[in-house]
């Protein structure tokens, strides 16, 4: 079994696509289901966020993996395959590794550092143990994932340049407003990103926080948490005409807030301008808003490109160093132990090939004393550990290099052992409690950004 990603995200697909490809909740539980049954799978983990929709599986067959991976990709994201495909990426094996310790650290997020993708990688392992679509090797490897983005964000300052993209989109639609501070702001959503929002804006000292959600309980939760208003989605249009700023990120498959509510809405403003931030894909913001008098429409395509020049050179290059450094032990070790069994089964084999001499032996000589029998024995199990020694801690050291499993079919043609013995044997694999930040409250209706 080998490990291999099949993904779609902000950096390989324009954002009309990923908005059609973006997975809700329930799509990606569904992809998990399908993904893990499928005939050349052994394990699986989906990681759905706004800007990224990836499938990582240990698969017994690459070709075959990548196809089937591909076919239902597409078929939960209601893209159809062909149009896909150009935009897929594959990683397998020890860049499959690399990948995913890059997205952990936010090495490959829309705004390059930004720490919120770590409790998406720890959730989507969470909902991958909850479906126990996941086993010992892809629970190793995330886990690895979530210890490493911990380190890069403690160890280097990439926290620096990882604004989130709230930060990026208030920074866009300043210029319009003027200073935020005072200001009345309308939060459409009640979810993680939701709340991050909604944080953001009390820390800067906007005045009036209102939270719109179709779940007025959900609404008033967070409402509560930053001290301000709920109100249910029949209050939309009001509570545009009054807000300065909107953040919509409900994660619906529909647009939450169309023109024409919008129109509406500014009917009791005047001239008074209006900022529209939709962190939201697909867009919870209709994007026909901008043409509107007196709006302003911030998106994620402009926050990406906005934030592309955020990031220090300096910070960005340290936490890469880290990544590679941390991919490079963790496949190196992941080789040497999937020799181990090797390993385990010609040492058995040699105890067995002992154990049935010596029994011959005093068979031979039945009048052999203990002493000497013991004597005896000592020195062949010391004579075929030390023939043994060097082969297999040497396989174990290859095992670690590229192309390292050549040594290890190597070792067991050589010594005629069967694979069913070496199959039989069953190591387990470490792995700790996850050792990453809490995880920021889910909307169970939506995805993340």
């Amino acid at each position: 079994m080998s490990t291999l990603v099949v993904g779609v995200s902000h950096r390989s697909a324009p954002l009309a696509l990923l908005e059609r490809a973006a997975l809700d909740a329930d799509a990606a539980a569904k992809l998990l289901a399908d993904v893990r049954h499928a005939s050349t799978v052994g394990e699986a983990v989906v990681l759905a966020t706004c800007n990224r929709s990836e499938v990582y599986a240990e698969v017994a067959k690459f070709h075959g993996g990548v196809d089937e991976l591909s076919e239902l990709l597409a078929q939960h994201a209601g893209v159809d395959l062909a149009e896909l495909t150009p935009h897929l990426y594959v990683h397998f094996e020890d860049r499959a590794v690399h990948h995913l310790l890059s997205v952990a650290s936010g090495l490959d997020s829309m705004v390059v550092g930004e720490s919120q993708i770590l409790g998406q990688v720890k959730a989507a392992l969470r909902k991958a143990q909850d479906a126990e679509a996941v086993g010992p090797v892809l629970n190793e490897l995330f886990q690895q994932a979530l210890r490493v983005g911990k380190r890069v964000h403690t160890d280097t300052g990439i926290d620096r340049a990882g604004q989130s993209l709230i930060t990026v989109g208030l920074a866009a639609v300043e210029p319009a407003l003027g200073p935020l501070a005072g200001r009345s702001a309308l939060v459409v959503g009640a979810g993680a990103q939701a709340a991050l929002a909604a944080a953001t804006l009390r820390r800067l000292d906007v005045g009036d926080i209102v939270v719109i959600n179709r779940t007025i309980e959900r609404a008033t939760r967070l409402a509560q948490a930053v001290g301000g208003r709920a109100l249910p989605l029949t209050e939309l249009v009001p509570a545009l005409g009054a807000a300065d700023l909107v953040v919509a990120c409900t994660g619906a498959a529909e647009v939450v807030v169309s023109s024409g509510v919008v129109r509406a809405a500014l009917a009791a403003r005047g001239a008074r301008p209006l900022a529209l931030l939709d962190l939201a894909l697909p867009h919870d913001i209709d994007p026909a808003c901008a043409q509107l008098p007196v709006v302003v429409r911030v998106d994620l395509a402009a926050i990406a490109s906005l934030a592309a020049d955020e990031h220090t050179a300096e910070d960005v290059e340290a936490a890469r160093a880290i990544v590679l450094a941390e991919a490079a032990l963790f496949t190196a070790a992941r080789r040497s132990a999937r020799v181990a069994p090797t390993v385990v089964a010609l040492r058995t084999m040699a105890a067995d090939v002992v154990d049935a001499e010596l029994a011959r032996l005093a068979g031979r000589l039945p009048t052999l004393d203990a002493a000497a029998r013991d004597e005896v024995a000592s020195t062949v199990h010391r004579v075929v550990d030390k023939l043994l020694h060097a082969p297999t801690v040497r396989v174990k050291e290859l095992a670690g290099e590229p192309g390292g499993q050549e040594y290890e079919t190597a070792l067991r043609e050589l010594f005629a052992l069967d694979r069913r013995a070496v199959e039989a044997v069953t190591l387990p694999l470490e792995g700790g409690p996850l050792d990453a930040p809490p995880d920021p409250p889910v909307d169970q209706g939506g995805r993340q950004p």
